[in-house]
């Protein structure tokens, strides 16, 4: 059985890639009103509060990033070989970012919580 060559039709693919983009704009405007938001409200927060929901704010933003830069590439895949590589890899990755962000959020809770900084392994 012959492998099939699957391709994107450059229409497709720059339609693709004009939606990415707009999401990421609308995103990236939603994330701004809601830092604004947070920052209003962050006087009033103990500073322990203040460390859990900065560090929260940068994961969510830096995991978003890295899904609009996933999806661009996506875009660009040539055939349904590098796409699914590419799947692989953002999945590994995301994983690994995943558990490091956990463990370093669970570090700034329990020191918001007892005031003092647990050992990391």
């Amino acid at each position: 059985m012959t492998q099939q060559n699957f391709e994107v039709p450059v229409e497709f693919r720059e339609l693709m890639e004009k939606s990415v983009e707009q999401a990421r704009t609308a995103l990236e405007t939603f994330s701004g009103a809601a830092q604004k938001a947070v920052s209003s409200v962050e006087a009033a927060l103990p500073s322990g509060a203040k460390e859990v929901s900065g560090k929260a704010f940068s994961y969510s933003e830096a995991n978003i990033k890295a899904t609009f830069d996933f999806a661009r590439k996506l875009v660009h895949a040539k055939d349904a070989q590098e796409f699914l590589q590419l799947q692989r890899e953002f999945a590994k990755t995301q994983i690994e970012t995943l558990q490091e962000q956990a463990k370093e959020l669970s570090a700034v809770v329990q020191k918001a919580i007892t005031g003092k900084s647990p050992e990391i392994s």
